[in-house]
């Protein structure tokens, strides 16, 4: 007979993928109850600890490596060649536009030194606080791509997480201060862009699933050809010098590169690259419509346009990558 508490062990294990309930129910239910008194069993409930403990687990095994079932195995793939790509480019977009403003500041007279430091000092205690942590919390995203690199999973994790928590800020502080936030759908795609790798980062690479691996190249050779690519296009065209251009240009040399060596690899074997860069390439997007979008009839029509034509091409590459993302999933679930 079916008591009530077993019957909410249950109900909670649909959380997990079918595969594995199919596999692991049975045995699971029965380690639940091992130690629980056949009397009281109709009073009892999941502990708030075996509850979460079991989300955990649905999203893992959803996120799954080798020895599930395909269809999980190529999310599992797709979601950390996501978070590796835009930890990456998170990276190296800190760190050039840290360099590049620290430089500017220092080169240009004491007026551009006096409002760099403006930024940190002069406005309060509040504002110090988020001043330094929104120039120094950032850098933690290199911190977070070399130690995923090299298999540091836990500390990957909480400089991902740690580096995110300032695109909060346009969100959270008009809630407890008097600043008002100038370009919310901006503040929400910028933090969108943040925090989806940090999330995907934190869910998909769990104590089972493989060590990230680049697709092609070294680590430190890719992070210091992103940088140079975005400082490149800051230097050569100040004008453009928005927060999404960089990253823009980057990923968009970068996917056209993919694209490139991925035709001439012989072995095509799908690796779920594609089906990550047109997510990254999506939320790309996002940011760079929402970025420019408020400064429509504003700014000048330089600016718009290579904004806009930005745009346009990161369109094109989602759409291309897509497809490319479609005959590979077609491939593989017809075994080719």
């Amino acid at each position: 007979m079916t008591t009530l508490l077993e019957a909410r062990y249950r109900t909670v294990l649909r959380l997990l993928p079918a595969y594995y309930r199919r596999a692991r129910e049975e045995e699971m239910v029965e380690v639940y109850l091992w130690d629980v008194d056949q009397d009281t069993q109709d009073q009892s409930r999941p502990t708030l600890g075996e509850v979460v403990s079991i989300a955990a687990l649905a999203v893992r095994s959803r996120l799954a490596a080798a020895g599930a079932p395909r269809p999980y195995a190529l999310l599992g793939s797709a979601v950390r060649h996501f978070a590796l790509f835009a930890v990456l480019l998170q990276a190296a977009t800190a760190v050039v536009e840290r360099v590049l403003g620290l430089t500017w500041s220092s080169t240009h007279g004491s007026r551009q030194w006096d409002m760099f430091l403006s930024g940190f000092t002069g406005r309060g205690r509040l504002w110090t606080v988020v001043g330094i942590a929104e120039w120094v919390l950032p850098l933690l995203w290199t911190v977070g791509f070399f130690a995923l690199v090299h298999d540091r999973r836990r500390l990957a994790r909480a400089a991902v997480v740690l580096a995110a928590l300032p695109t909060l800020w346009p969100l959270v502080g008009p809630l407890v201060s008097d600043w008002a936030v100038s370009d919310p759908w901006f503040a929400v795609a910028n933090a969108l862009f943040a925090w989806l790798p940090a999330l995907a980062l934190c869910a998909a690479f769990h104590r089972d699933a493989p060590p990230a691996a680049l697709p092609f190249g070294a680590p430190g050779m890719v992070y210091a050809a992103c940088c140079v690519v975005m400082g490149a296009s800051l230097v050569l065209l100040p004008a453009m010098a928005d927060s999404a251009w960089a990253p823009g240009t980057c990923f968009v040399l970068g996917a056209l590169a993919w694209l490139l060596l991925r035709a001439r690899r012989p072995d095509r074997s799908p690796d779920c690259g594609a089906v990550a860069l047109a997510a990254l390439g999506l939320l790309l997007l996002a940011v760079r419509v929402a970025a420019v979008y408020p400064w429509l009839g504003v700014l000048p029509a330089a600016f718009v346009g290579g904004a806009l034509a930005q745009a346009a091409v990161l369109a094109l590459l989602v759409v291309a990558l897509a497809v490319v993302a479609r005959r590979d999933l077609t491939a593989v679930s017809r075994g080719t």
